[in-house]
């Protein structure tokens, strides 16, 4: 962000360009920081989809289990179960995924 602000700052000091030049510049500025915005939202709403949906098959299945007549008490332990099995899945994807966004991140400045 600060790298944006500078190359901002720099447009705006530019006493000799247009206001359409300013603009170009200030939107130039801000390109690199859009992308990697868009990079680290991208991972985190894949990372967010992906536990969602491994959280509604918790549900499922407490759902199946509850009208195959299951007791109340050992569904909840099942759903119990499944979730917390749903977090430590997803806890172990995050290393990847902030390498994935590392790399993604690195790529822009190159």
């Amino acid at each position: 962000q600060g790298t944006m602000f500078r190359c901002s700052a720099r447009c705006c000091e530019d006493s000799t360009a247009s206001m359409q030049q300013v603009q170009r510049c200030l939107e130039r500025c801000q390109a690199p920081l859009a992308q990697a915005q868009a990079i680290v939202t991208a991972e985190l709403e894949n990372f967010q989809d992906r536990l969602s949906r491994c959280t509604l098959h918790c549900n499922d299945k407490a759902r199946d289990a509850l009208d195959a007549g299951g007791t109340e008490g050992r569904v909840r332990a099942q759903l119990d179960t499944c979730l917390a099995a749903c977090g430590d899945d997803h806890l172990r994807l995050v290393p990847a995924m902030a390498k994935k966004m590392k790399d993604g991140l690195a790529a822009l400045q190159q």
